[in-house]
């Protein structure tokens, strides 16, 4: 691995600064009007213009063909005459954001459904705290990542030290969550025969 030292405390800079800044939208500015599916997917893609496009080549990280699936799936209510509102969009920051470490199956597993308005509004509104509270804390990681680089005195070393403790850490994260989802329903010690 080759790293120039400043170029990459400076990216790791100006991600911090754009990923702090960085907020879901909130329930109020999500469009409640009927919007058809290429008008969901430019939104979603404003929204979440921090997910990349997938390497395989496509151009998106949402295409139709994966909405109709979250659909079929019933992760998310069906559109309302082939139109979207803010709760199907709602749904749709939800678990394109959970996407990025949970498979759909663990996504079905964690999201209600047959929830009315006001409950899917509770839900957003918890998930965009704790979306906050994990960005906050991702900030924090950037900062401390910018610092151990510009005191390292190779960066190639300190680079690649680094991407192997945040993918470890990612792991072990991810780890936790599944665990954690395994054990719902589960019968605990008192409960046991």
């Amino acid at each position: 691995m080759a790293y120039d030292k400043a170029w990459v405390a400076a990216k790791l800079q100006r991600w911090e600064t754009y990923v702090d800044g960085y907020a879901l939208p909130a329930w109020e500015s999500i469009p409640d009007f009927g919007l058809y599916m290429d008008q969901v997917i430019v939104i979603l893609q404003q929204y979440l213009d921090f997910i990349p496009a997938p390497a395989e080549g496509k151009d998106s990280f949402v295409t139709a063909s994966t909405i109709n699936n979250y659909v079929r799936l019933k992760l998310m209510p069906p559109p309302v005459k082939k139109k979207y509102g803010r709760v199907h969009i709602a749904y749709l920051l939800i678990i394109l954001t959970l996407k990025l470490s949970l498979s759909i199956s663990q996504i079905a597993q964690l999201l209600p459904m047959g929830l009315a308005e006001p409950q899917v509004r509770a839900l957003y509104a918890d998930y965009c705290q704790k979306f906050r509270r994990t960005q906050q804390h991702f900030t924090q990681t950037l900062q401390q990542a910018a610092r151990e680089l510009d005191a390292a005195p190779q960066a190639d070393a300190a680079a690649g030290n680094m991407v192997m403790e945040h993918a470890l850490s990612g792991a072990f994260h991810t780890l936790l969550a599944l665990k954690l989802l395994a054990l719902d329903g589960a019968e605990g010690p008192e409960n046991a025969d």
